[in-house]
């Protein structure tokens, strides 16, 4: 969905139809309220069903902890450690499902463990088990490795498409990977999967939840969802149980919405949105973590094209990973205050360089290769005294009831039941999805019409299974000014929805942007038509990795402005603040400063 004109909406913030769709028809059998990859992923799963969804989101899609994640697809090996067993079998499942119906953007990840010891671990490792308590760092040795990796291999038994995992000794590890601590005594390397692009993914799972509510007959579609539309509190006493009010977070504009069921996605504000709507819960304790990338070519062929994973000295695991040409160091897990913005912090970068120094002892790292970095509260139980590392990672859904007031259930108003997800992980998404949606199919009386188990999301329908393969899509699509680079990158962009992207480019006049040959005025104009954009920023952080790449400049941030002006209906006032606006998000939230051009 895109924007269009109205003269009647504030200076320089046109009316979206997206928002359009939701004021013009403002009841759904179900509002999710957050647009994080769990909301998004219950709102495909319920329009498949024939449900009549809509999905509000306060800030961009995958904006909030979904799109601040560490970008791996995996059955989370050291929740063995804790216990979940039922969490890790259904990771690694879900893992090789993403694998075959998300192929464009889930890909298997090569991931070594340095180990430093054989039986270090054993006799403190029961003890982590029975009581989640830290106590003193022990490290893990291969022992325990290799018997945790083996009940990891046992969960991917079935359906699974990696290998198992593999030892090797310290002269064989070193030659493998000779810039690795010359003191390691094993290395074991096993297969999980990666998502290089969250954001887009999280895209094509909403653009196939809008889909599917095409063709219901209701106005908008049976399936509508805006970004940039806050929940601001229940509507009032006079209203039914299941109103809320929503606001346009870019016109100002407020209006009512009715929903039988509200399901309530926001992460670690869940309680803050419950509070909002009259319902105080206290179901949240989220912990913040935070990443750096880097533009350091010495580490990355360190990395051997594999990701780092292994046991800091303070016993928190953590990961060095190449991504393309840039290396992505983290993560932090600490108690997270969600009245603060989540940014790394310069302690955080420290412990940063300290762990590549504890792998790499030679290689030299300096704030000067940091090219962005980013953070995010994972949306945990309340854990009390448990440490961070021992939370589970595994969800739960509370249900409530909204009693009508006396007012409305007077005009037979009914209590609407209120659906808080608490905790998620990004690998899970689609099965939690599932849960989720049976939950609201109960509510409503409904049954489920089909699973998504096996249903290709988005572009990656019909994507090559093999290189060979996506040299012969290339090739058949390329035309006049889109040549093989400019083909390949925009089916990494979109996947197969690239053939989409390439009609509507070949259809009229195109140029490339002079800041980067990864944009033509074409595709911001397709963005702009198809994508929800919001501000300027969410083209660089969320529709490409211009930003977390480091490759933004002055003069792409005012190309970008200029053509999304002419689309979005920017008067030059609402140009330079979008420009402002996106300088001022980089720098807070990334550490990232460009400097505006000089007139």
């Amino acid at each position: 969905m895109g924007y269009t004109s109205n003269s009647g909406s504030a200076a320089g913030s046109p009316r979206r139809t997206s928002v359009s769709a939701l004021r013009e028809r403002p009841q759904a059998q179900v509002l999710i309220i957050g647009g994080g990859i769990n909301g998004v992923g219950t709102f495909r799963d319920l329009a498949l069903q024939g449900v009549d969804v809509a999905l509000v989101e306060r800030g961009d899609y995958c904006q909030g902890a979904s799109g601040a994640s560490s970008h791996m697809i995996h059955g989370g090996i050291r929740y063995l450690e804790n216990g979940e067993f039922r969490l890790v079998q259904e990771s690694v499942v879900e893992r090789n499902r993403l694998l075959k119906i998300a192929p464009h953007y889930v890909k298997p990840l090569q991931t070594t463990i340095p180990i430093f010891s054989t039986f270090s671990g054993i006799l403190s490792a029961p003890t982590r088990f029975l009581t989640h308590k830290q106590g003193k760092p022990k490290e893990r040795g291969a022992f325990l490795i290799k018997l945790g990796l083996s009940m990891y291999d046992f969960f991917s038994r079935d359906g699974g498409s990696v290998p198992r995992h593999q030892f090797r000794g310290k002269e064989k590890a070193l030659a493998e990977l000779p810039r690795l601590h010359p003191g390691i005594k094993y290395a074991a390397t096993y297969f999980d999967a990666s998502v290089h692009n969250p954001e887009r993914l999280t895209l094509d799972v909403l653009q196939d939840g809008e889909k599917a509510g095409i063709g219901s007959g209701l106005p908008g579609g049976s399936a509508r969802a805006s970004n940039y539309v806050s929940l601001v509190s229940k509507a009032s006493d006079a209203d039914s149980a299941g109103a809320v009010l929503l606001r346009d977070e870019l016109t100002g504009e407020e209006f009512s919405f009715q929903a039988d069921v509200i399901v309530n996605t926001t992460g670690a504000w869940v309680d803050l949105t419950n509070e909002a709507m009259g319902a105080a819960s206290r179901f949240m304790g989220g912990t913040k973590g935070s990443h750096i990338v880097l533009d350091h070519p010495e580490l990355l062929a360190a990395c051997g094209g594999r990701e780092i994973f292994f046991e800091h000295t303070d016993g928190r695991i953590v990961l060095i990973y190449p991504m393309g040409d840039r290396v992505l160091v983290g993560t932090t897990d600490v108690e997270a205050d969600i009245a603060q913005d989540a940014v790394c912090t310069e302690a955080e970068i420290d412990y940063f360089f300290d762990l590549v120094g504890h792998v790499f002892p030679s290689i030299k790292v300096e704030r000067s290769h940091i090219v962005y970095s980013f953070a995010g509260v994972r949306p945990l139980p309340r854990h009390d005294d448990t440490q961070p590392g021992f939370v589970s990672r595994d969800y739960r859904i509370e249900r409530s009831e909204r009693k009508a007031s006396d007012t409305a259930a007077a005009q037979g108003g009914k209590a609407a039941v209120v659906l808080s997800l608490i905790g998620g992980k990004w690998t899970t998404f689609r099965a939690l999805a599932e849960h989720l949606s049976n939950d609201v199919l109960r509510e409503l009386g409904m049954e489920r019409k089909t699973s998504t188990a096996k249903l290709a999301i988005g572009g990656g329908l019909g994507f090559p299974d093999s290189e060979d393969g996506v040299q012969d899509w290339v090739k058949t699509h390329m035309a006049p000014g889109l040549g093989a680079d400019r083909v390949s990158g925009l089916l990494t962009r979109y996947g197969t929805r690239a053939k989409d992207v390439i009609a509507y480019l070949k259809a009229g006049e195109d140029r490339k942007l002079r800041s980067t040959n990864e944009l033509s005025v074409r595709e911001l104009e397709f963005m702009a038509l198809n994508e929800q954009l919001g501000h300027l920023v969410d083209v660089l952080i969320r529709r490409t990795s211009l930003a977390f790449r480091g490759l933004v400049t002055g003069e792409l941030l005012n190309e970008i402005a200029e053509v999304l002006a002419t689309q979005l209906g920017w008067d030059s006032a609402k140009r330079e603040a979008e420009i402002q606006h996106a300088q001022e998000v980089l720098l807070r939230f990334h550490g990232v400063t460009v400097h505006s051009l000089v007139a």
